[in-house]
């Protein structure tokens, strides 16, 4: 296990991961965010490319799996068009995607934009109007509000980017 938890997730972590994000949907809907993932999103299809492509990590400690989160560097096909706003920087970027913990680990965002941070100094992250506590916590984590991007379904996310300085 690294150094913070956090490691590369398998495919036998699926059904934890998948209680994970039932849990997280139902905190989104019970803090007024109930559209950004609906009743089904992520789907396990997508959780399991996103573990062959080795870009789901999950965080733990000695009693079990608490968050996962898909971390891909490369471009980010919906960020290519934003609007209301401009992106800051054009270099390599990782995206942090699909981030949810069971809520008994405090900071499990901040962990994972430290981890992320380490690997490439460029991050970019959006999320839905609805989703307050994400906004508070990615602009507490040094982000800044670039514009609007709309995500496959055409639903529109605010759009943040971290540039180490």
């Amino acid at each position: 296990m690294s150094h913070d938890g956090i490691e590369k997730a398998k495919l036998e972590d699926l059904p934890r991961i998948l209680q994970i994000y039932a849990s997280a949907r139902k905190f989104m809907k019970q803090s007024g965010n109930p559209k950004q993932w609906g009743d089904s999103f992520p789907p396990e299809s997508l959780l399991v490319k996103d573990i062959e492509k080795g870009q789901l990590y999950v965080i733990k400690d000695d009693t079990g799996i608490h968050g996962v989160f898909a971390f891909i560097i490369g471009k980010e096909p919906t960020y290519e068009k934003i609007e209301q706003g401009a992106w800051i920087s054009d270099t390599e970027y990782g995206t942090l995607h699909r981030v949810a913990g069971d809520g008994t680990i405090h900071g499990i965002f901040d962990k994972i934009v430290d981890f992320c941070g380490r690997k490439i100094e460029h991050l970019r992250v959006d999320t839905h109007e609805q989703n307050r506590i994400m906004q508070h916590l990615i602009s507490r984590n040094g982000f800044q509000k670039c514009g609007i991007i709309h995500v496959l379904d055409g639903t529109p996310r605010i759009a943040y980017e971290r540039l180490k300085e």
